[in-house]
């Protein structure tokens, strides 16, 4: 592609038209099409310099630039690298340049694009990156100064939460030697400049912004270690960051009451430095007594607008940090402090203040998520409830003295007038569980309780009354409260207590408060999640009288929504359903028709805007479950879920909605196998072509394809192979054998293949897939040590090796692998037991992997020819010895694969948008080698009969192995056998 005014003007109409619904996916497939080619960047990064084009497609611009280099700059199969090297070379050559230049707005985008370009390169293949930074750096023009300063600190940041590592710290030592000291001449300049420009405003906002990257980039520096350099000059910093945490000038004030203000921005980075160097670097912290008073007075006196909240969080965080050292407690632990503290900072803090009154009200699911998710990490509430578990650490009876004392006055009140005073009682609760929950989890709730106090008699006297009157009646927060304490203290309250106040929850869900109804369905779903020792605390016979009533109720508050929007807003409804089903198992079956029309009339409004992901994953979780639990016990229901369910996945899939299409192939997955035979029906023989297309086998589609194949394999071979669909089916594995991020889900696909395909079928394939399986390996090699580097793949083909010999295909037996290796190189196999198998064998972590390499290689052992003799007789008592470990391995205790289900919780498994995987559509783990219960059993056995064949040379190859005088006879012994048949 040339760069002239017709490429150019190209470019713009294409982003123009990404604008509009109706040329979205039209533009975005021609932009897909063009951006491959060389000169392509060059040409999004003109427009994006372009300061006379219309800023809107600026933007548009550097978001397309941010998303091209974050899907091609590193490349994930290695012979597809779609950034053509004089490009990258022109980026990487004129990215700093149009950093410094473009607006703060464009800013973002670039940077991020940058950083992802210097996580891969800087600094080894980026030299100059830095030098050019430095050299950028201006007395005179901090427009110029802030791009350089936003750009080392979008290279810089990604250490605040990388792992400790030597080419870390190499990294970080390269920068150290050449960036602070210019660093920390800016710093003084933009201090002086600050002092001297006190009466302008506009100078102001631009030095004001400097500061705030400058006190950014200190903690980028200083947050895996305390650098030399900085140890030298703490008094120098720590000085001005006591000057500006005091300071204030009425031209750098927010008239926003919302929003912060730069100095408050500059103030709250300061408090996360104090914290982390009293976390990480106490000891050479000399200043810590004079910042802990400082920022006390600076709480005490900043207000209560939202504008301040994140400045008030990170203070009282760093308070928090403080008062955890008890080495401190001489400037904290005196009585009068400890009151002052208690009164002038935590109790201002707790308080619900309007602006929370009108969120709860205008904006509940707002609300709710920074309530209970941990997205008020910077509220002041949150921040200092934490402060006062830190205060507890070492003066609990001292606070909780104080605290009781406040508790009863809030209550005290709230009894003379509650309608006046509700208020004072949402205090005293919010009071009481900060100092009664030692410690705890959103997850989990209240896991450890301050022993000074009763919550359970608290909750009698004080709470339960909230609940037990009627749901329209009394404040709607205090509703909330009462149901949330509930929450919190679930763990604290005995089975027949929750069974008592469940009715309750359940009566709530009435309710005509957005905010009451989903911490009701929060709470319920909470309470059917715990867990007493490995058992759910709830059964399916508890909730058997509810769910008809529950799923109807929660349905109805899901289908006010009145737009795709609305509707999938609230995930805690959707996730509350999910688990109901999940509890009551085949309890669903008379509901079964009337929940899966409203779940695919759900699905059918949700995929017209796929909003919200927790929710949909929710959604189909739910149909999962459906599926799981009534199909087993009804062959005839398979039937009637596919008739419900392909219409609408026909659309989803037509359609590429690229947010459902891995669900989509997850459930089919899972239909699939429920079928029985080796013959696909007219349906998945319709979705068969479709699904080997090359171009659906895109990243966030893998890991959901690879088991839908596995299902076709093992429930449709013979059609598969009647239609001539193994060569598509190996052309999906090749392409997954390149790719660097994905090629070990190839082995899903190879494991598939060799458990179900005739080894007559496969054989002229043979030579092909160990090709390709062995150029993949090649690329396993660590360029700098030369050693062999072990990750999925090398696991994964120890795994189908191993699977491989223990199928036994015939004719032939384990020495059809050997040969297979072997006929592209004479005793390939036996580099491959040394390089893959033997090193990876005792990583093998599920216990059906480890019985299936225990198998295979007990075939290898006494059923192959080729290893009683020359080159790989030599190598049977080492791979013996590995063998015998590897039965000897602690057993993992192998749960029931639907008690799993229990365990469902996105926020402890992590939820990702690029692919979720539905827990209750994981395919059942079969064992492919059942008939063989004991491994070791088969082993002591084929031991016998290999010594039949062989006489006189078992015994003495055994003899070489280690371990073999003591757990041999052990496996004897379990077979029945005698060692004296060992010769």
């Amino acid at each position: 592609m040339e760069i002239n005014d017709q490429t150019y003007a190209a470019l713009q109409q294409y982003l123009q038209q990404t604008f509009d619904p109706r040329t979205q996916k039209q533009a975005e497939q021609s932009l897909a099409q063009v951006e491959v080619q060389r000169n392509f960047p060059l040409l999004v990064i003109k427009l994006i310099g372009d300061q006379s084009a219309d800023q809107t497609l600026r933007f548009a611009a550097s978001v397309f630039f941010k998303n091209y280099v974050k899907r091609h700059w590193v490349p994930d199969d290695e012979n597809a690298n779609k950034i053509y090297p004089e490009d990258r070379a022109a980026i990487k050559s004129q990215i700093v340049d149009l950093m410094i230049s473009v607006p703060e707005r464009l800013q973002f985008q670039v940077s991020e694009a940058l950083s992802i370009i210097a996580s891969s390169d800087f600094p080894e293949d980026w030299q100059e990156l830095l030098p050019t930074l430095i050299s950028k750096f201006s007395t005179t023009d901090y427009q110029v100064n802030n791009g350089v300063l936003q750009t080392a600190h979008s290279i810089f940041k990604p250490w605040r939460s990388q792992f400790r590592t030597d080419t870390l710290f190499m990294d970080i030592k390269y920068v150290l030697d050449n960036f602070c000291e210019p660093y920390r001449q800016l710093f003084a300049t933009t201090d002086k400049l600050i002092t001297d420009y006190a009466n302008d405003a506009a100078a102001l906002q631009i030095l004001s912004q400097s500061l705030l990257l400058l006190v950014k980039i200190y903690y980028d520096l200083n947050c895996q270690d305390l650098p030399e350099f900085f140890e030298d000059n703490m008094g120098y910093f720590m000085e001005l960051f006591h000057k500006y945490l005091t300071y204030n000038n009425g031209l750098l004030q927010s008239d926003d009451e919302e929003e912060a203000g730069v100095l408050e921005k500059v103030k709250a980075g300061i408090c996360e430095i104090i914290e982390l160097y009293t976390q990480r670097y106490e000891e050479e912290f000399k200043q810590l007594p004079t910042f802990f008073t400082t920022v006390l007075q600076l709480l005490i006196s900043t207000p209560q607008e939202p504008k301040y909240d994140v400045l008030a969080s990170k203070a009282l965080s760093f308070l928090t940090s403080v008062v955890r050292l008890y080495k401190h407690a001489n400037i904290y632990g005196e009585e009068n402090t400890m009151k002052l503290m208690c009164e002038k900072i935590a109790l201002p803090n707790m308080a619900l203040r309007s602006n929370d009154e009108e969120l709860f009200e205008d904006d509940p699911i707002e609300y709710i998520r920074r309530d209970l998710e941990g997205s008020d990490s910077d509220t002041r509430r949150r921040a200092a409830a934490d402060f006062v578990r830190g205060l507890m650490e070492h003066f609990e009876s001292q606070v909780t003295s104080i605290f009781l004392g406040y508790i009863q006055h809030y209550l005290q009140q709230y009894s003379v007038n509650p309608e006046a005073h509700w208020k004072d009682k949402n205090t005293a609760i919010f009071l009481l569980t900060a100092i009664a929950t030692k410690s705890g989890t959103a997850q989990h709730g209240a896991t450890v309780i301050n022993a000074n106090i009763d919550v359970v008699d608290f909750f009698s006297k004080y709470i339960l009354s909230d609940l037990q009157s009627p749901i329209a009646s009394g404040n709607p927060i205090l509703k909330v409260d009462a149901i949330k304490y509930l929450y919190t203290f679930r763990h604290q309250l005995t089975k027949e207590q929750l069974v008592t106040v469940f009715p309750l929850l359940v009566e709530h869900l009435k309710s005509d408060s957005y905010v009451v109804y989903t911490y009701s369905a929060v709470t319920i779903e909470r309470i059917l999640f715990i867990k007493k020792g490995n058992a759910m605390l709830f059964t399916q016979s508890d909730i058997q009288p509810y769910a008809e009533t529950l799923l109807e109720l929660l349905f109805k508050q899901i289908e006010k929504g009145q737009t795709p929007e609305k509707l999938a807003e609230n995930d805690y409804l959707m996730r509350a359903i999910m688990r109901v089903i999940i509890t009551s198992r085949q309890g669903m079956t008379p509901y079964v028709n009337v929940i899966m029309s409203k779940l695919t009339n759900i699905l059918a409004i949700v995929s017209k805007n796929p909003s919200n992901p927790r929710f949909n994953h929710y959604v189909f979780e739910s149909i999962g479950a459906l599926i799981r639990f009534i199909c087993p016990s009804s062959p005839a229901a398979v039937a009637e879920f596919e008739n419900l369910l392909f219409g609408p996945f026909q659309v989803i899939l037509a359609q590429d909605i690229q947010e459902f299409t891995p669900y989509v192939f997850q459930l089919l997955a899972q239909l699939l196998d429920f079928h029985t035979g080796t013959e696909l029906s007219a349906a998945y023989i319709a979705l068969l072509d479709p699904l080997l297309n090359p171009a659906l086998w895109e990243y966030g589609n893998i890991p959901a394809l690879v088991p839908l194949v596995q299902s076709y394999l093992s429930r449709g071979v013979d059609t598969i192979l009647a239609r001539n669909k193994l060569t598509p089916i190996l052309g999906v594995f090749q392409k997954l054998m390149a790719s660097r991020q994905h090629d070990h889900y190839g082995f899903g696909i190879l494991n598939a293949i060799v458990m179900n395909v005739p080894l007559d079928v496969i054989s002229p394939y043979l030579r092909a897939i160990v090709t390709y399986v062995l150029t993949r390996l090649q690329s396993k090699t660590n360029k700098k040590t030369g050693l062999m580097v072990h990750d999925k793949f090398t696991r994964g083909m120890l795994v189908w090796i191993c699977l491989f010999l223990a199928l036994d295909k015939q004719p032939g037996g384990p020495d059809v692998v050997i040969e297979a290796f072997d006929a592209l190189q004479p005793s390939l196999f036996a580099q491959m037991l040394n390089l893959v198998v033997l090193p990876e064998l005792q990583k093998v972590a599920e216990p059906k992997d480890r019985k299936t390499c225990a198998i295979g290689l007990t075939r290898l052992l006494t059923q192959s020819d080729k290893m009683m003799a020359e080159p790989y007789v030599g190598l049977w008592p080492t791979i013996f010895t590995a063998l015998i470990k590897l039965l000897e391995l602690p057993q993992d205790l192998a749960g029931d694969d639907l008690d799993e289900l229990y365990n469902l919780d996105l926020e402890e498994s992590g939820y990702q948008a690029t692919f979720a995987k539905l827990a209750t559509a994981a395919p059942v783990k079969e064992d492919a080698f059942a008939s063989i219960p004991d491994p070791t059993v088969f082993l002591a056995q084929g031991i016998v009969s290999l010594s039949q064949r062989h006489p006189g040379k078992v015994g003495a190859l055994a003899q070489q192995s280690e371990g073999a005088n003591e757990f041999l006879p052990k496996y004897f012994e379990r077979a029945n056998l005698n060692m004296a048949q060992l010769s």
